[in-house]
């Protein structure tokens, strides 16, 4: 690695996907072993801001970096358009491995920094209560085909067309914990690094990983719409029963009971309820799903959206 290499920490401030045992002693050996480093709350939140450091981080020469998936950590970049080099890139991953095992890889032959390191503490990289969840599709373009059925499917705008490749142009439409997109992409190319399970959360995909999630996704149905008007409508039901009988704790649980039920009829799309609760009427459905697969339809044949 070059005199110029930088560890950078992330310290996944809006999720606790990455244990915070791990997260706390990666911090803290880094910190005790007296060399450079920056520690960032969030490359998600960094990524969907285009924060300027990432560029300066990509640029600098080698970097090495203590996150998630690297997998997600690529594209994270790339999609904030500072693409990290090819060479000179360590990622370690705090969601799988031990916390001396990170450590150990980013402290390894640096030098020690002319003076000591001042690193912030846990508390002072966590997120502050009420700011946005950097929840949002990040897309592996090597596996990509530009299909465009996500953006035919998304009904909040978060899809668009940039240079004639889909693309993630306004993170902050995405519905939180709501990873419904990546099931209609025929090669698990959608991810998002905050979601609980692979490949989905930017672990490596496999030919079982793309079988399985082919199957739990009925395309034609998803494109045509139905299944959103499926999902209102029952959302609309079970308001109304929930309404008449005012019974908040018995209304919480059939409506868990009724997602449970649809679930099962439409595929494991993993849909928070009040996504469900946030869906337009069924004419807006119908008519934003036609522009959108008008969109996509004008982005195949060249034309920019």
């Amino acid at each position: 690695m070059s005199d110029q290499t930088r560890i950078l920490y992330c310290n996944c401030s809006y999720a606790r996907v990455v244990p915070p045992a791990v997260k706390a002693e990666v911090l803290e050996r880094l910190t005790k072993s007296g060399v450079e480093f920056e520690a960032v709350p969030d490359l998600c939140e960094m990524s969907a801001r285009r924060d300027p450091r990432l560029a300066e981080i990509a640029n600098n020469g080698g970097v090495r970096i203590a996150a998630c998936y690297p997998r997600a950590v690529k594209w994270l970049f790339t999609s904030a358009g500072s693409p990290l080099p090819d060479k000179l890139v360590t990622i370690r991953n705090m969601r799988t491995e031990t916390a001396e095992d990170v450590a150990d890889a980013l402290i390894e032959d640096m030098p020690k920094a002319a003076k000591p390191v001042a690193s912030p503490t846990p508390a002072e990289l966590e997120a502050k209560p009420g700011s946005w969840k950097p929840w949002f599709p990040v897309i592996d373009y090597q596996r990509c085909t530009n299909c465009m059925q996500c953006l035919s499917f998304c009904l909040f705008d978060v899809y668009g067309v940039s240079n004639g490749k889909i693309a993630v142009q306004n993170q902050t439409n995405c519905k939180t914990d709501c990873p419904a997109c990546s099931r209609v992409c025929p090669e698990v190319a959608i991810m998002f690094p905050k979601y609980r399970h692979g490949p989905i959360n930017g672990e490596e995909v496999n030919t079982d990983d793309i079988r399985r999630e082919v199957m739990k996704v009925d395309i034609s149905a998803l494109l045509g719409g139905d299944i959103y008007s499926a999902l209102r409508d029952r959302s609309a039901k079970a308001k109304s029963r929930f309404s008449k009988e005012r019974d908040d704790d018995r209304a919480l649980k059939e409506r868990q009971a009724c997602l449970t039920q649809l679930a099962k009829q439409i595929g494991d799309l993993d849909i928070p309820p009040e996504v469900l609760a946030s869906l337009p009427s069924p004419d807006l459905i119908k008519a934003k799903a036609e522009a959108a697969r008008q969109r996509a339809e004008d982005a195949r044949a060249g034309k920019e959206s």
